[in-house]
């Protein structure tokens, strides 16, 4: 098999072997490769020591040098040079306590994680497959490299790895490695927030977001997002759903993956959290009428506060809490469908946030029963219509956006200070109501009546 390796990683090859040193891309580019996806990164590995990689290039930086990774740099571009290695005892549940280095290609591919990314590849070899990776690929199996419990007990994080790598691909999990999975998952209390947020996401923005029902399967969620599972074990006995608040949450992200609506997200990373999280505070608000039917009052509110406890946990930065959180709690709003309080909703749900917002409402709608089905999706698709409306003609939405600001209204006698900012609320709330308001002369002349 040929692989088309980019001329800047073949140079940094070709310089190593040419030296008699043994050298291979290796891991996921040469498994992305194999599938006909061209790879992010390149890795490189090799049985030169990294004080003989940095003697042979003239650039070099030491991004990892005890664990034997020198970057080399080619114009702009590193690329990670890797001596082969074997790890030491893992005493934190993913870093070894140290390595040592080998000359044999093998011992270094049976440390990593899975056949698919335990391949080399140069072109003076060829493929090195030695655990049945290719067999793995056509098969779409993801397995663990030899004892699957020894993997994810030296890294818990494979455990994680293991899901995305299935929800990426669409790959089953072989069944040793899943059950070394269900097994293992405790392991992953030990792991950092950040390490868990970022599998995490990858998982929930892949085309496979089901996955999600396997974490909860294999006891994975109980350790890391223990509110998922939750999630799973509450049925929805109403007129509008067909199913667990959780099942309804991975319906809405298969939905956001299928895209029925037809809509660019804003940021798709933004609007998968907030599906994930729209209806997380569901269990807590159930209660069940006269009539056995469950009511959810005021869950998106709920919502909104669990999810910031959910992402601040997670260690997510302030920008993307305060995004997902306006999501949350106005994915279960419709204000009145006239123009006057579309422009206030779009001012309270955040005129950034409304393409996610719109493409979460029809994904959730997409979720529910057929029941008025229709009824709801006219309010939505009327709701888009109006907003895309405003935001063509440019009407104001913001103080900031006024045709007079605080010294218009010092140099008309108001007092700086707080009666300057009642003076632009006050304008703002009339522009709202009325665009062709947004005049200096009409504004300060509304003022002085």
């Amino acid at each position: 098999m040929h692989i088309e390796v980019p001329p800047k990683v073949a140079t940094i090859i070709n310089k190593l072997q040419d030296n008699g040193y043994e050298a291979y891309a290796v891991g996921g580019c040469v498994r992305d490769s194999y599938l006909g996806i061209t790879p992010n990164d390149w890795d490189i590995t090799t049985n030169a020591l990294p004080a003989q990689v940095k003697a042979l290039f003239r650039r070099t930086v030491d991004i990892g040098i005890e664990h034997g990774t020198v970057k080399v740099m080619m114009g702009d571009d590193g690329f990670e040079i890797t001596t082969y290695r074997i790890d030491g005892e893992y005493e934190d549940r993913r870093h070894p306590k140290n390595v040592t280095f080998t000359a044999d290609l093998a011992e270094d591919l049976k440390r990593r994680d899975f056949t698919i990314n335990a391949m080399a590849y140069s072109e003076k070899t060829g493929l090195v497959d030695l655990f049945g990776g290719t067999e793995d690929l056509k098969a779409g199996l993801i397995r663990a490299v030899g004892d699957p419990e020894e993997r994810f007990s030296e890294d818990a994080l494979r455990i994680l790895r293991a899901l995305r790598f299935s929800a990426r691909f669409g790959y089953d999990i072989e069944e040793k490695t899943k059950a070394a999975i269900i097994r293992m998952a405790p392991n992953l209390s030990e792991i950092s927030a950040e390490r868990i947020r970022d599998e995490l996401e990858k998982l929930i923005c892949s085309d496979n977001p089901d996955r999600l029902r396997w974490a909860y399967i294999f006891k994975v969620t109980s350790v890391i997002f223990p509110e998922w599972d939750v999630m799973m074990e509450c049925m929805q006995t109403t007129p509008h759903h067909f199913t667990n608040v959780g099942d309804h949450t991975i319906l809405v992200l298969e939905y956001i993956v299928k895209n029925y609506a037809g809509l660019p997200a804003k940021d798709d990373r933004q609007l998968r959290l907030a599906a994930l999280l729209h209806d997380i505070a569901k269990p807590d608000k159930k209660i069940t009428g006269d009539d056995n039917i469950n009511h959810f009052t005021g869950h998106p509110e709920m919502s909104e506060e669990m999810s910031e406890n959910v992402l601040r946990r997670l260690k997510y930065d302030n920008d993307t809490i305060n995004a997902v959180k306006h999501l949350v709690r106005y994915h279960d709003d419709t204000p009145r469908l006239t123009y006057p309080a579309v422009r206030r909703f779009m001012i309270k749900a955040g005129v950034p946030n409304m393409e996610n917002l719109i493409r979460l409402k029809y994904a959730d709608l997409y979720a529910h029963t057929g029941y008025k089905l229709e009824e709801k999706l006219d309010k939505i698709r009327k709701l888009e219509e109006m907003y895309r409306k405003i935001i063509e003609d440019g009407d104001c939405l913001s103080v900031k956006d006024l045709a007079v600001n605080g010294h218009d209204l010092m140099d008309m006698g108001i007092p700086n200070g707080p009666a300057i900012g009642e003076a632009l609320a006050k304008l703002l709330d009339k522009v709202l109501d009325n665009p062709s308001m947004n005049e200096k002369d009409r504004l300060l002349q509304s003022l002085n009546g």
